[in-house]
């Protein structure tokens, strides 16, 4: 080798001639950037990664991908000097197939085996003959040690046709070559193909973010204290992306106020705009960069709304490849998608858009109402269309759209409108409340009662009957405001003046006091029914025969806003049965008014109510119905989806079918932020770590769950109260199950009332057990939620037949049968007491009306292994577990995803889940439970 160090000249294979010079620079990292922040988490991702073919880092300019993979070849080789260290190539613009090659012959002879003769390895200097890979790939899979090829760049190699030999390598060398490559995105390599064999392990901005631990390091590393909080702040400002990251621990020496000047962190920072231009929007085509200008108009942006502000057909293969082959964008996985930017590269955007004059500015947001106007998003239209000055627009969006916009809710996402001309207030004062409802809609609480104020002075002139409806608007902007305070007297007050608007034609809508599925079933049957006619063929706005501001068919919207202001207060407060009247009215008039917004917020709620009386089939029609909706966007929007979620949750929880119920809970998670909801979430999480058996987890749970419903009470504080006393009769602490089940009510609750006799029965105390047992089958009965109604008459047949009356023992069984049937409960039968198998095996031999069901439950409760009694020493198997797949296997008795175990163990999800299918193939399981289930028989865990 040359003296020369800038300069490597390599050896050709047998018979061809030596390659051009190469630059030695490629072949090794540049120098790593001062001060390095060390990783550990990353730095276990590669060494897991590299147990594979192939691990892709794909980010972003700036994300750390270089400096994330020089640190971690410097520790590999730190860690064992004798090894070769991994080899390196730097890719760089323009290298096509022999130029590539050169660099890979260099690289791949570096890391020959100890003791070998780097020259000896059959690596040619430029694109190799098929022949010659062959030779190539069998010198590979000979070898002692795998060879590890770094590839950095690799997003520049423009013709996959040059690593067509790499790819055949990868595929011809029986794992000995380990690739490790990393770009911005699009990389020339057969992804998706990898991805199906398992052979991929790929890292990607989430990944490479840095957490608020690894920014408060890179701070400190910098000498740069701040507060723990604005830590925080800038790690979501930031998003944890490496060159801000650092731009802002450069930048915050000498700031008197480092806390301040984070809060204030934008594009306006002259390093962060020039770095944002010069690596991130550069090479973009003008078309693209014109595109996510525009779209910086809103916070995220789909291909219909992109179509409408481009009049770009294309949009939307545009917006497919900035965020797959450039990852400038962030889709959400939805239908249809939607994208966002990350904050300082938007923030950088909307600062180019205030460029454009102020005539193509007002164009955009006036195109964003249009569509938000037709897409059934009156909110995100209403602000629009204020921004962009037209009053008459606004005024018009508000004034037919205020019962969709009462239960919208957001917080400032964009430019504040600004105050309408005095002379368009005059004019239109129905304005003064377009702009008070958008402004409490922004919870700028002290800018809507401005516009209120405003409005009145207003009041006196107008003529019948736009007085009328006048005061029906100011009503409905109070009420919103009044809402989102949480004020609930306000709420009270307000909506009463609502209802008092109703046209005088209009007769009162009484409800029902109770929402049985008498009175709820029918109103969600007419309105489903009724629906598809009014909705717009094309899923958009919805049609309505009558003008508003005429002052015609207020009725049934007055009906549907005020009704679900009352019935969210009566949630809120614990008031289920009030709370389900309540939604099943209001839901009836938001469909008769054809208000798919109202309707949403009614129907996923009054699904939950029904899912906890125990009306599964009518919870489940509704809540799918609720999610099939025409498609509405926001926070507000997947807080009420999370509640048909939640309420499928329930509904797969009684039929047994944990996996489905796993799925919906993650769905629901929006709406847990909300007591109700948030509440019955961790009540079926806990049911569920119940079954498999992590009793300390839903102990917790549950206690989390009474917590955040206490000082509510009702049949859901009654209810939490019997699981509760249920899992410290199942841990046997009886004394705390008889302490937590003993009411001083008379007659006491059936939920607790069914949790006191199952007590005494586990307690071996049958006649106290059939003392506290309610009489399930009385008249009264038919009150309860029908899962207490299931546990109380199965608790009675096993008392029965414990008793020795058999007889009345299978009468019971089938009539627990006909209650359960209709909604096709499981749950009662597979986690009821000991005893119950041997009454469903006996009701079998002597006849039931529901013989398949019978035979199904048989097969599905759970007996006692009896080959595996405690204290057993654990079975051998075939194949024993790893201490990786064992530590695994613990987190899987927990409430965890594997997200979040991978999270707790910093390894990727793809190890996880490669880690979880071992297991269950060694288990002999399918599923979770089953593996847990498999394991603790084994004494494993």
């Amino acid at each position: 080798m040359p003296d020369d160090r800038s300069t490597v000249r390599t050896a050709g294979a047998v018979g061809v001639p030596a390659g051009p010079p190469l630059l030695a620079s490629r072949l090794t990292p540049a120098v790593l950037p001062r001060p390095v922040v060390l990783r550990p988490r990353l730095a276990r991702l590669l060494d897991e990664g590299v147990a594979s073919p192939v691990t892709l880092v794909r980010a972003p300019a700036g994300w750390g991908k270089t400096t994330l993979l020089a640190s971690w070849r410097q520790a590999v080789t730190e860690a064992d000097p004798d090894a070769p260290a991994p080899a390196w190539i730097s890719v760089e613009a323009g290298d096509d197939s022999d130029r590539l090659w050169s660099y890979l012959a260099a690289a791949l002879r570096s890391v020959a085996d100890p003791g070998g003769d780097p020259a000896a390895t059959p690596v040619p200097d430029r694109a190799p003959r098929p022949d010659e890979l062959e030779v190539l790939a069998a010198a590979l899979a000979a070898r002692e040690r795998p060879v590890v090829l770094v590839l950095d760049d690799l997003h520049r190699v423009t013709d996959p046709a040059a690593l067509a030999g790499l790819e055949f390598l990868l595929r011809h060398t029986e794992q000995r070559l380990r690739v490790v490559a990393a770009g911005r995105a699009g990389l020339p390599l057969a992804v998706h193909r990898l991805r199906l064999a398992g052979e991929l392990t790929e890292i990607g901005p989430g990944d490479l973010a840095f957490t608020a631990d690894e920014v408060a390091d890179l701070l400190t590393a910098h000498g740069v204290a701040v507060p723990a909080a604005a830590v925080e702040r800038l790690r979501e400002r930031t998003e944890g992306w490496a060159a801000a990251l650092r731009i802002t621990a450069l930048a915050l020496h000498g700031q008197p106020d480092p806390d301040r000047w984070i809060t204030q962190l934008g594009a306006d920072q002259p390093a962060i705009a020039g770095y944002l231009r010069e690596e991130v929007l550069a090479g973009l085509e003008p078309a693209d960069r014109d595109l996510l200008r525009r779209a910086a108009v809103t916070d995220t942006v789909c291909a219909g709304l992109a179509v409408a502000l481009t009049g770009d057909t294309d949009a939307e293969g545009r917006l497919g490849a900035l965020a797959e082959d450039v990852g400038l964008l962030h889709p959400d996985g939805g239908r249809p998608v939607w994208y966002r930017c990350h904050p300082l590269l938007a923030d950088l955007l909307r600062r180019e858009l205030a460029r454009l004059p102020a005539e193509e500015q007002r164009d955009l947001h006036l195109r964003a109402a249009s569509w938000y106007a037709g897409n059934s998003r009156p909110a995100d239209a209403l602000r629009h269309a204020l921004v962009g000055g037209d009053w008459t627009t606004a005024t018009d969006l508000f004034v037919t759209g205020w019962p969709e916009l009462a239960y919208d809710r957001g917080g400032p996402t964009g430019p504040v409108p600004a105050p309408p001309p005095a002379e368009a207030v005059s004019r239109d004062p129905e304005l003064a409340l377009a702009c008070a409802a958008q402004r409490a809609l922004d919870d700028d609480a002290d800018a809507a009662h401005q516009h209120l104020r405003l409005a009145a002075g207003h009041a006196e002139a107008l003529p019948e009957p736009r007085r009328s409806r006048f005061a029906r608007l100011v009503a409905a902007v109070e009420l919103t405001l009044a809402r989102l305070a949480g004020d609930p007297e306000a709420v009270r007050a307000t909506a009463a003046r609502l209802l008092a608007t109703r046209p005088a034609a209009a007769s009162p809508a009484v409800a029902s006091p109770v929402a049985t599925s008498a009175v709820a079933e029918p109103a969600v049957a007419e309105a489903t029914a009724g629906r598809h006619a009014l909705v717009a063929p094309d899923g958009g706005a919805t049609v309505r025969a009558d003008d508003p501001r005429a002052g015609t068919g207020d009725d049934a919207d007055v009906r549907a806003v005020a009704g679900t202001a009352s019935a969210l207060l009566a949630l809120g407060a614990g008031e289920l049965a009030a709370a389900a009247s309540g939604f099943a009215s209001a839901l009836a008039a938001a469909r008769t008014a054809g208000r798919p917004r109202t309707e949403l917020v009614c129907a996923s709620r009054w699904a939950l109510l029904a899912a906890l009386r125990g009306e599964l089939r009518a919870a489940e029609e509704a809540a799918r119905a609720a999610l099939a909706l025409p498609p509405c966007r926001g926070w507000s929007a997947q807080l009420d989806c999370g509640y048909a979620h939640l309420a499928l949750a329930l509904v797969a929880l009684h039929r047994d079918q944990p996996a489905e119920a796993e799925a919906n809970l993650a769905l629901a998670a929006p709406a847990g932020e909300e007591a109700a909801a948030g509440t019955v979430a961790a009540w079926c999480r806990a049911h569920l770590r119940g079954d498999e058996g992590d009793l300390a987890v839903a102990h917790r749970l549950l206690v989390e769950a009474r917590s955040r419903w206490s000082g509510r009470g009702g049949e859901l504080a009654v209810r939490l109260r019997a699981a509760e006393a249920d899992l410290h009769g199942t841990r046997g602490d009886l004394p705390t199950a008889r302490d937590l089940a003993g009411d001083h009510a008379d007659p006491p609750a059936a939920a607790l009332a069914v949790a006191a006799a199952r007590v005494e029965l586990r307690a071996g105390d049958l006649r106290a057990a059939a003392r506290l047992l309610p009489e399930w089958s009385a008249p009264s009965s038919a009150d309860w939620p029908l899962p207490v109604r299931l546990d109380a008459a199965l608790l009675d047949a096993v008392l029965a037949a414990r008793s020795g009356d058999g007889r009345r023992a299978g009468r019971t069984v089938e009539q627990a049968l006909d209650l359960a049937g209709p909604d096709g409960y499981r749950r009662p039968f597979t986690r009821a007491e000991p005893g119950l198998r041997d009454l469903l095996v006996a009701h079998l031999d002597s006849g039931t009306a529901h013989w398949p069901t019978v035979s199904d439950l048989v097969r599905a409760v759970e007996v006692p292994d009896e080959r595996s009694p405690v204290g057993a020493s654990s079975a051998t198997l075939d194949e024993p577990l790893t201490e990786r797949e064992l530590t695994i296997l613990r987190y899987l008795q927990s409430i965890l995803s594997n997200v979040e175990i991978a999270a707790e163990l910093s390894v990727s999800v793809n190890t996880v889940k490669t880690h979880v299918r071992n297991i269950y193939r060694k288990l002999d399981a399918t599923r979770r439970r089953d593996a847990v289930r498999r394991a603790r028989q084994l004494r494993l865990i």
